[in-house]
């Protein structure tokens, strides 16, 4: 295998996989049991797995797998003869002509084969939708005749990719929790839905979190780390922990099952009672499950207090688990995003982006975005979905708000981007179009001013839409392991992009004169679309007047107070997320290994302080923007460190702009729009 080239070796990897998926389906190994199985390479004789299931009911599997990229593996009666011909060797004992894992697989499977009638299963695992053919299945029924003489020993099982993509996708599926809770004082409610309600203790709670982010599920995000309300919940546990029962909403937990043990029989009300919950979640309180873990790990008074917990057994009614899980998360800042993780379309996502390219796909709003090397956020995708379509109001909706990405029905853009299901090829495409042109138009700002300026800050999603009908898309979907759609896309991105902004900018003069404002024209979705067909129809890929390119350096402004003006405009509420971004590759050495301990090194949220506006999600005390930065560089022990940051271009909002950028935008509009005023007067 390693002299082989990559190309060469992935089909080969792939179908060693598809085997070791095979063993599991048909035996129940686990993922490292499975792969023990394999054999296939030289000299496999015709099998790619021996399985042996010992114990009082033995069973030997032998599994041929047949790969395909394009899901057209194909079926004929050859590879039946080379499996039958792989079971004559080891049913005759003919070991040494197999590889070494092979000799040793098919020594023990001839060992438990000889001590009865235990029965065989030939496995063929096919990456095809389709059945296969009766010439297929009779080579099988005649090879089973020889070995059936004496007795039904030998049998088939035909595996088809519907049934190994179930598997995975079971694999990839959350493990469902089972909780303990002693509930006292409490109450119950039998009917519609069998419900219990008390007061559990916070020692109690706390372990909970054991298990992980599984724990919500159900949940529309997950806890949201150190913010400014998590601080005064644990605050609270810590230095009042008898309080905190009257200043908490307590928690709502979904089960499919709940098993009850009463300490009383006569009066079981004057008495804890102890609930087993089954397929259990938290679908509401995360923050304060979080908290009560965060709280109790610092000090053992926290374990004292006493939390509200409601138990809600819905069976396997997802709609009811549903219907609930948003009636209940009807505060702290719940957005409309947050709901579509309860839609079925981004969980497939979810799944299929793994499943076919091994990336992640962040839904949650409290999730970090992986690492763009590794995949992508639900807001990113949709991002790019929208500039994608063909249409270019939608490149014009988003340029006002992003909040628009989540509304349902007609007039909403959610289901145009979501409804039908994009493909995992699709989506991971578009997105490293939309990221490509964002690059481009950062390092061409430089260049412009004024009016050309104006366009690269308010115009990039109409940009990529551009960009989008410029590119030829139509393998954007395609099945492509190599990555060669996006790889030869990005390669043209950079320069088409240069022709696009002077383009675009000449268009907007052209068509609403020099005086429109930039901003207004690319939130405009009748302008865009017009906009759009100007441009693609005319062909024209230059044309900037010279006074939207930079032409000599100007004299500098006055760095503005990046805080305050985000304060006095607003541009931020209290809780926004932040995440460290801009780094100097020098600076990335440095901190990567501190950084990876603790992924909440990364992470803040905003606070409206002038002074300490930045709560830091590892500590959860207050910095200011450059404060927090030289902070890292101590705790991460870099001695080399610069003598001074700029802390406000260091911290990034969700939507990738650093407070700097913020700060820098509103000045802009300001002036412009004060320039749009004197210009009609």
């Amino acid at each position: 295998m390693e002299s082989k080239s990559p190309d060469e070796q992935e089909p080969r990897l792939l179908s060693r996989a598809l085997a070791a998926q095979a063993v599991r389906i048909v035996t129940g190994f686990s993922p490292q049991e499975a792969a023990d199985t394999v054999i296939d390479g030289v000299n496999d004789q015709g099998i790619d797995a021996i399985a042996i299931v010992g114990g009082h009911d033995p069973h030997v599997y032998l599994v041929q797998a047949k790969w395909s990229q394009n899901g057209r593996a194909s079926s004929d009666r050859s590879a039946v003869m080379e499996l039958l011909a792989g079971l004559r060797l080891i049913d005759e004992e003919d070991f040494a002509a197999f590889n070494p894992r092979g000799q040793h697989l098919a020594a023990l499977a001839k060992e438990v084969m000889s001590s009865g009638p235990v029965p065989v299963t030939q496995v063929i695992a096919l990456m095809r939708a389709d059945e296969v053919g009766e010439g297929f299945r009779m080579a099988l029924t005649q090879g089973e005749r020889e070995f059936n003489r004496h007795g039904d020993v030998l049998d088939h099982r035909i595996i088809l990719s519907s049934e190994i993509w179930n598997s995975v996708r079971q694999d990839l599926a959350p493990q469902p929790v089972n909780l303990t809770a002693e509930l006292f004082p409490w109450f119950s409610v039998s009917e519609p839905y069998e419900s219990y309600q008390g007061i559990v203790e916070a020692g109690q709670l706390a372990q909970w979190v054991d298990h992980g982010s599984n724990l919500f599920n159900l949940n529309i995000r997950n806890p949201l780390g150190r913010t400014a309300i998590n601080n005064e919940l644990i605050d609270t546990l810590l230095q009042e922990p008898g309080h905190f029962w009257y200043f908490n909403n307590g928690i709502t937990v979904l089960c499919e099952s709940a098993e009850k043990v009463h300490q009383a029989l006569a009066s079981p009300h004057r008495r804890p009672i102890m609930l087993t919950l089954r397929n259990a979640s938290v679908v509401n309180g995360a923050q304060t499950v979080r908290s009560v873990a965060e709280a109790v790990a610092a000090n053992d008074i926290a374990a004292s207090a006493q939390v509200g917990v409601r138990v809600i057994v819905t069976g396997t009614r997802e709609d009811f688990a549903k219907r609930t899980t948003k009636a209940t998360n009807r505060q702290n800042r719940v957005e409309a995003r947050d709901f579509v993780t309860l839609d079925p379309v981004q969980a497939a996502i979810i799944e299929e982006m793994r499943a076919e390219l091994g990336l992640e796909y962040s839904v949650r709003r409290s999730e970090l975005d992986p690492h763009p090397d590794t995949g992508c956020s639900v807001v990113e995708a949709a991002c790019a979905l929208a500039c994608a379509h063909s249409d270019a109001q939608y490149a014009a909706r988003i340029a006002a708000t992003l909040d628009v990405l989540w509304e349902r029905g007609s007039r909403g853009i959610y289901d145009v981007l979501f409804r039908p299901q994009p493909g995992a090829y699709l989506l991971w495409n578009a997105v490293q179009v939309f990221r490509s042109v964002r690059e481009s138009l950062h390092r061409l700002r430089p260049r412009y001013t004024g009016r050309g300026t104006a366009l690269i800050e308010h115009g990039p999603y109409l940009l990529t839409h551009l960009v989008f009908r410029r590119l030829d898309t139509e393998a954007i979907d395609e099945p492509d392991t190599q990555n060669g759609w996006a790889v030869q896309a990005t390669q043209q991105i950079p320069r088409l992009v240069e022709e696009l902004v002077p383009a675009l900018v000449a268009a907007i003069d052209e068509l609403y004169t020099d005086r429109s404002q930039i901003r207004a024209v690319c939130s405009d979705t009748a302008r865009c679309r017009e906009l759009a067909q100007y441009v693609l129809a005319s062909g024209k890929t230059g044309g900037v007047p010279d006074k939207y390119r930079r032409q000599r350096a100007q004299r500098k402004r006055r760095r503005p107070n990046a805080v305050s003006v985000i304060i006095d405009k607003g541009l931020l509420t209290e809780g926004d997320p932040l995440t460290l971004t801009g780094t100097s590759a020098t600076e990335t050495v440095a901190l990567r290994d501190w950084l990876d301990e603790d992924p909440r090194r990364t992470r803040a949220t905003w606070v409206p302080q002038r002074s300490k506006p930045i709560l830091w999600t590892a500590d959860g005390r207050h910095y200011s923007p450059s404060g927090l930065v030289s902070r890292m560089w101590e705790l991460a022990g870099w001695d080399e460190h610069p003598v001074a940051v700029q802390g406000t271009a260091r911290w990034a909002t969700s939507s990738g702009e650093t407070l700097a950028d913020l700060a820098w935008r509103a000045l802009r509009d300001l002036e412009e729009t004060d320039e749009s005023t004197t210009d009609d007067d």
